[in-house]
């Protein structure tokens, strides 16, 4: 099996807040992370696929088909918004990096090519904190 991933980067603001809270809740266990004025984060995303490689091409996907997926599915729906507000797979849920990248898996996954699989999603929000998915 071979593994091939693609990097691609967006920015987005939000705020951690659980509306079932008060506000002095939300500050007590987000911080800084429930300001109402929200935040931003420059996103990078790192999309894992799997397979074998193509005989014909040595492919195991074509890495700017597999760019257009990723853009179409997910950065044009992501880039430069408010996470909170903006984004249809994140509408009722709390906006943090694990409900995101569960949601960024489900847009993407029926856009994957035929003949791979997707394996992992990382998703790097800051450089000492990212997640990893794999669907499960």
């Amino acid at each position: 099996m071979v593994y091939l991933t693609r990097v691609e980067h967006f920015n987005a603001a939000h705020k951690l807040f659980n509306p079932k809270w008060s506000v002095e809740k939300n500050k007590e266990v987000f911080g800084k992370c429930a300001n109402e004025n929200w935040h931003g984060h420059n996103f990078e995303l790192y999309v894992t696929v799997k397979g074998r490689p193509d005989p014909d091409t040595g492919f195991v996907v074509d890495a700017k088909k597999l760019s257009v997926v990723i853009k179409e599915e997910v950065i044009d729906k992501l880039d430069h918004r408010n996470l909170n507000m903006d984004v249809d797979f994140m509408k009722d849920k709390i906006c943090s990096i694990e409900n995101l990248v569960e949601g960024i898996w489900n847009q993407l996954k029926p856009g994957i090519p035929a003949g791979v699989e997707l394996h992992c999603i990382k998703l790097v929000e800051t450089p000492k904190i990212f997640v990893e998915y794999y669907g499960e």
